[in-house]
């Protein structure tokens, strides 16, 4: 699959202060839904004001659409889209003017059904003549969507899209999102959310300290380090873990119900040792009423990729 951005060894330093950025490589392909996961300062903000020329890089080179952006930067980012995580605007201004105004600063002629069908998508079209300041937050965040789709860019960034709206309004949310994808629009977005990168993306990126630990198709990422986990409801509670079970990684709950086993190696065969546990849990005459098994969330992969960084 084609490449619509490339970062080769993007590097951002600030004068008497942290890196940023440290020489971080990364190709993003057309039409997918990349998700830039990591911590508070990890840098994926610089990341993305980099790309959308918010931030002057120190050193790598940054590629849109074949464009370079060093030298074609006005061309390239005509066809880039950003949804920031602050609302940037005049809270005074109308819905349908706001929008109508981003559309114009890339020099595109005014398009009023080009608008509608944007405000529309968005259940915004009943709000148009609303002040920003007399609208929801999440309606506010539908807002800075619009005004990034005003000039239909063909790669689209989304900081923190959903952040401070409530569940219902994130699930509609997800759902746009996977809209304008089947529109033929590649998006990257930042999520503190991590069940909406497991949701939502094709592939999933880590970032912390500056630093891009890892690039993945989420499902090949959650296979390879997803563990397989498993708690057994006892029907007795036990007051310790027998001796003959000592070769499995358990632990009781606080209220010695459930015995919680987690595999010790990620991509191991934990199906396995599950099914070896059922058999000696028998073999005891230690009775049970259900089992959960399943494999560790993005999230749970995520936190110990972060921590062993």
């Amino acid at each position: 699959m084609d490449a619509i951005l490339e970062l080769r060894g993007l590097t951002k330093r600030y004068a008497n202060g942290p890196t940023a950025l440290d020489s971080v490589d990364l190709e993003i392909r057309k039409g997918e839904i990349f998700a830039l996961l990591g911590p508070n300062g990890a840098g994926k903000t610089t990341l993305i004001g980099a790309v959308c020329g918010l931030v002057r890089p120190s050193g790598g080179t940054i590629r849109a659409f074949g464009l370079d952006l060093a030298h074609d930067w006005r061309r390239a980012r005509a066809r880039i889209g950003l949804v920031p995580q602050e609302m940037a605007t005049d809270m005074f201004t109308k819905v349908r003017h706001t929008v109508e105004y981003s559309r114009g600063l890339f020099g595109l002629a005014p398009d009023p059904a080009k608008i509608e069908a944007i405000l529309r998508a968005l259940s915004l079209w009943d709000k148009r003549e609303n002040q920003i300041r007399q609208l929801s937050g999440g309606m506010k965040r539908r807002v800075l969507i619009a005004k990034a789709l005003a000039h239909d860019p063909e790669l689209l960034f989304l900081d923190e899209p959903t952040a401070g709206v409530d569940v219902e309004l994130r699930r509609d949310m997800w759902a746009q999102i996977g809209a304008l994808r089947e529109g033929g629009t590649t998006i990257i977005l930042t999520t503190h959310y991590i069940e909406e990168a497991e949701e939502m993306a094709d592939r999933v990126g880590v970032i912390d300290k500056g630093k891009l630990l890892l690039v993945e198709d989420k499902r090949t990422l959650m296979a390879r380090l997803g563990r397989i986990e498993a708690d057994v409801a006892l029907a007795q509670p036990l007051s310790e873990i027998p001796a003959a079970l000592s070769g499995f990684a358990l632990e009781l709950s606080d209220d010695r119900s459930t015995l919680i086993y987690r595999s010790a190696d990620a991509g191991g065969d934990g199906q396995g040792e599950v099914a070896a546990l059922i058999k000696a849990l028998v073999a005891q005459g230690i009775d049970f009423t259900g089992i959960d098994q399943h494999r560790s969330s993005l999230e749970e992969i995520f936190v110990r990729l972060v921590e062993a960084n």
